[in-house]
């Protein structure tokens, strides 16, 4: 039986101990004391029946510790980090870890904003250290990036992305840590061109997100876009390519629209407003939709079992 400590009790920890806990895995949660940890016991139970309502016959269970005094590292498979995002925090974590656990044992990072060879700078074991980056919802999102630092080892790196994929995840191997890995910087791309259009007036962000979802977003369920192109030839693309391209936005930094709304305190749903008002019997029923909906892309995803 497998075995995974999640270090961390925010949302993310619960995500990731859940994805775990779902496919029969020892999971244990390490906080800021035992107590702590115990208290998402139950959000961590609820993400697993989202997963699987039989994963209590999996045999797999749940253990509680302190972050500052676990020591039972036997039979550990996999250690993931979820605190704070602070440089200083983690990399005094990793300190830690790099003393304290057993070396055979990789240890992976939820960051998404720093790079592991920022993380384990200077530390002897870096060489088992990855970033595991995950995306929100972490139990539902299949996704697991696993970044290789200037150290990380990369034959362990794929024994840990063969360890995903026997528990469910879909991860993918990112050869460097650049900013943003690999799936954000695609959506950071498409986010960059999106705000362009609203902010030179093109369209509003309702038809963004119209066009997305009824177009390419809604074939991407389904394949991604290497893939699509593969099946539909790359002749089209590379010559509609040529005329687009040149007029694509290369902004530096997110445009007036988006930034005179964050400064405004405008961010979104949880402040009531963002490019539009959230009322909040609205925001809720669109936040639950977008639940219903993520679940429903998870089963498309698990039709038909493939490399893609």
């Amino acid at each position: 039986m497998s075995k995974v400590v999640v270090i961390g009790t925010g949302t993310m920890g619960v995500g990731i101990a859940a994805g775990f806990l779902a496919y029969g895995a020892n999971t244990v949660v390490l906080g800021r004391n035992e107590t702590k940890a115990r208290s998402i016991f139950a959000a961590i139970e609820s993400c697993a029946d989202a997963i699987d309502p039989s994963w209590q016959s999996k045999s797999g269970q749940l253990f509680a510790g302190s972050i500052s005094d676990w020591s039972d590292w036997s039979g550990t498979d996999l250690v993931i980090e979820t605190v704070s995002e602070r440089l200083d925090l983690k990399r005094e974590l990793f300190s830690e870890l790099d003393q304290r656990v057993p070396p055979n044992v990789p240890i992976g990072s939820n960051s998404s904003g720093f790079p592991i060879s920022e993380i384990a700078k200077d530390l002897k074991t870096a060489n088992r250290m990855f970033n595991a980056h995950y995306f929100m919802p972490a139990h539902v999102v299949p996704l697991v990036e696993v970044v290789l630092g200037a150290q990380s080892d990369p034959n362990l790196a794929e024994q840990v992305c063969n360890f995903y994929r026997s528990h469910g995840k879909k991860p993918v191997l990112v050869k460097r840590d650049i900013p943003g890995f690999l799936a954000n910087r695609i959506q950071h791309a498409l986010m960059r061109e999106a705000l362009s259009l609203v902010q030179e007036g093109i369209a509003t962000p309702d038809d963004i997100d119209t066009a997305v979802r009824y177009s390419f977003g809604f074939r991407y369920a389904a394949v991604g876009p290497m893939t699509q192109k593969e099946i539909s030839g790359w002749e089209g693309m590379t010559l509609a390519a040529e005329v687009i391209y040149p007029s694509l936005s290369n902004i530096t930094a997110p445009p007036p629209c988006v930034m005179d709304l964050v400064k405004a305190g405008k961010s979104g749903m949880a402040k009531g407003e963002g490019f539009r008002k959230w009322p909040p019997e609205e925001a809720a029923r669109v936040k639950k939709n977008y639940d219903i909906r993520l679940k429903a892309a998870f089963e498309v995803l698990k039709l038909a079992p493939d490399q893609n």
